[in-house]
């Protein structure tokens, strides 16, 4: 029995005259291609989007984003493998017509156009608006960490040398302390060339690495990310009012608007503000428990606020009095009066302390008012939503959720470029490639 045979390497062989029959109707370059074709590249601020009429003739933008859309869309993102691409893959040499632009071209236009790659993300979600894909009432927010270029061992570096830097200008504050001016002008020096000064140490899969937190807002028609963001801050519990005003933004701002989240975003400062602009936030209330004892007792909700006298009401009909505030904390403490705790039956009960202390947020009512809202239905809503795209994009897209440029700025590029990649292959699964592509050629 023979083997199923090739053909020779030296025999001549009718290849098809025209790349395009190469590139099925189906295919994502078409998607792709359209997509790109369609952006005024001037309007958002890409350089040389209009061919310069002296000097030596560069790459259209066009040319680099659509390379780019289709690496991060395969997991190729390094600069160097999309070069080698150029050249050997037959769907590039369709999409960029036989350009063969070397690494430093394409790294380069990475780097620049951080704003612009955003811009370009923007008008893909304005254009899944007004086809029907995103409907923008009800919005799942969710954050995760992408680890960054840096090394744990710089990072640490780095931040043991900010601590020396600490610890000199405090002593420089006493008389009798002696620095050494050499020593500090070469950790100077040492943080002046670190390649990464904003990386963060933060926990990820159970240890801390250098990272950054990467928030999203996705719609619940067909779970595409409306808007993204970047951030610092490893909690999520300051990133609900940005995030939702920014979602509100990109959206038209739509009169009808709910913000779904977890616990990690309860802010009861930042939920009144959002009621107040009309973004309605469905987000439990994260409070601390009574932790002393064993468990059994008695917890806050089992005295009653009277807000009349901002007081509290025990359970055995005691008043329990306004205290303090404090201001930095956005609480105010109260404490019952110790004779009563001491005479009351129910002490046991109630706290091991001479007297029972309760505290309650500025912004208590609204905490209130989101938690209510906060039903069973939309948590199952939230994780439907706004996990799987996190999903996608580390492994799908990224491959690892590692990031190759450094800094925030850097992060802030690849994140932009690959959630416009996973609208598109979002949109493609949902509308199909043919459809897509004849309804980005008539916008």
């Amino acid at each position: 029995m023979a083997y199923i045979s090739g053909e020779g390497r030296s025999q001549g062989t009718l290849f098809p005259v025209v790349l395009d029959d190469l590139v099925g109707s189906e295919h994502v370059c078409r998607v792709i291609d359209a997509f790109v074709e369609g952006l005024a590249m001037a309007e958002l601020e890409f350089e040389r989007a209009e061919a310069a009429e002296t000097g030596r003739p560069g790459y259209d933008p066009r040319d680099l984003l659509k390379l780019y859309l289709y690496g991060y869309l395969h997991q190729l993102r390094s600069s160097r493998r999309l070069e080698a691409e150029c050249r050997r893959n037959v769907e590039l040499m369709w999409l960029l017509g036989r350009l063969y632009p070397d690494h430093k071209s394409i790294a380069e236009f990475r780097r620049l156009h951080r704003e612009a790659v955003t811009s370009a993300g923007a008008e893909l979600v304005r254009f899944a608006q007004s086809v029907g894909l995103i409907r923008g009432e009800w919005i799942a927010v969710d954050g995760s960490k992408f680890r960054a270029a840096a090394s744990i061992g710089s990072v640490r570096e780095r931040q043991a040398l900010e601590k020396y830097l600490d610890s000199c200008e405090k002593a420089d504050e006493e008389s009798q302390a002696v620095i050494d001016p050499a020593a500090v002008q070469a950790a100077l020096e040492k943080l002046r060339q670190h390649p990464e000064p904003e990386a963060r140490m933060m926990r990820m899969a159970g240890s801390f690495a250098p990272a950054y937190n990467v928030q999203t807002a996705v719609d619940a028609e067909h779970a595409l990310i409306v808007a993204h963001e970047v951030t610092l801050d490893a909690a999520d519990n300051r990133c609900l009012e940005p995030m939702a005003e920014a979602a509100h933004k990109a959206l038209g701002q739509p009169a009808t608007f709910n913000i779904v989240a977890d616990a990690g975003y309860s802010n009861g400062q930042q939920a009144g503000r959002c009621e107040t602009a009309g973004l309605i936030p469905h987000v439990p209330a994260n409070r601390a428990i009574n932790n002393q004892g064993d468990g059994t007792l008695f917890d806050r909700s089992q005295f009653r606020y009277q807000p009349e006298s901002d007081t509290f009401l025990c359970p055995a009909g005691k008043t329990v009095q306004r205290k303090q505030l404090h201001r930095k904390d956005r609480t105010v403490y109260y404490q019952a009066n110790a004779a009563d705790c001491g005479a009351c039956a129910m002490k046991p009960c109630c706290t091991k302390s001479p007297q029972r202390m309760l505290s309650r947020h500025m912004d208590d009512d609204a905490l209130n008012r989101m938690h209510q809202r906060a039903t069973p239905e939309l948590m199952r809503l939230r994780r439907s939503t706004v996990e799987h795209p996190f999903g996608t994009l580390k492994y799908c897209i990224f491959g690892h959720p590692r990031l190759l440029l450094r800094g925030l700025s850097g992060a802030k590029t690849e994140i932009g470029i690959a959630v416009m990649a996973y609208n598109l292959k979002r949109m493609i699964n949902v509308f199909g490639s043919s459809r897509l592509t004849r309804a980005l050629t008539q916008v």
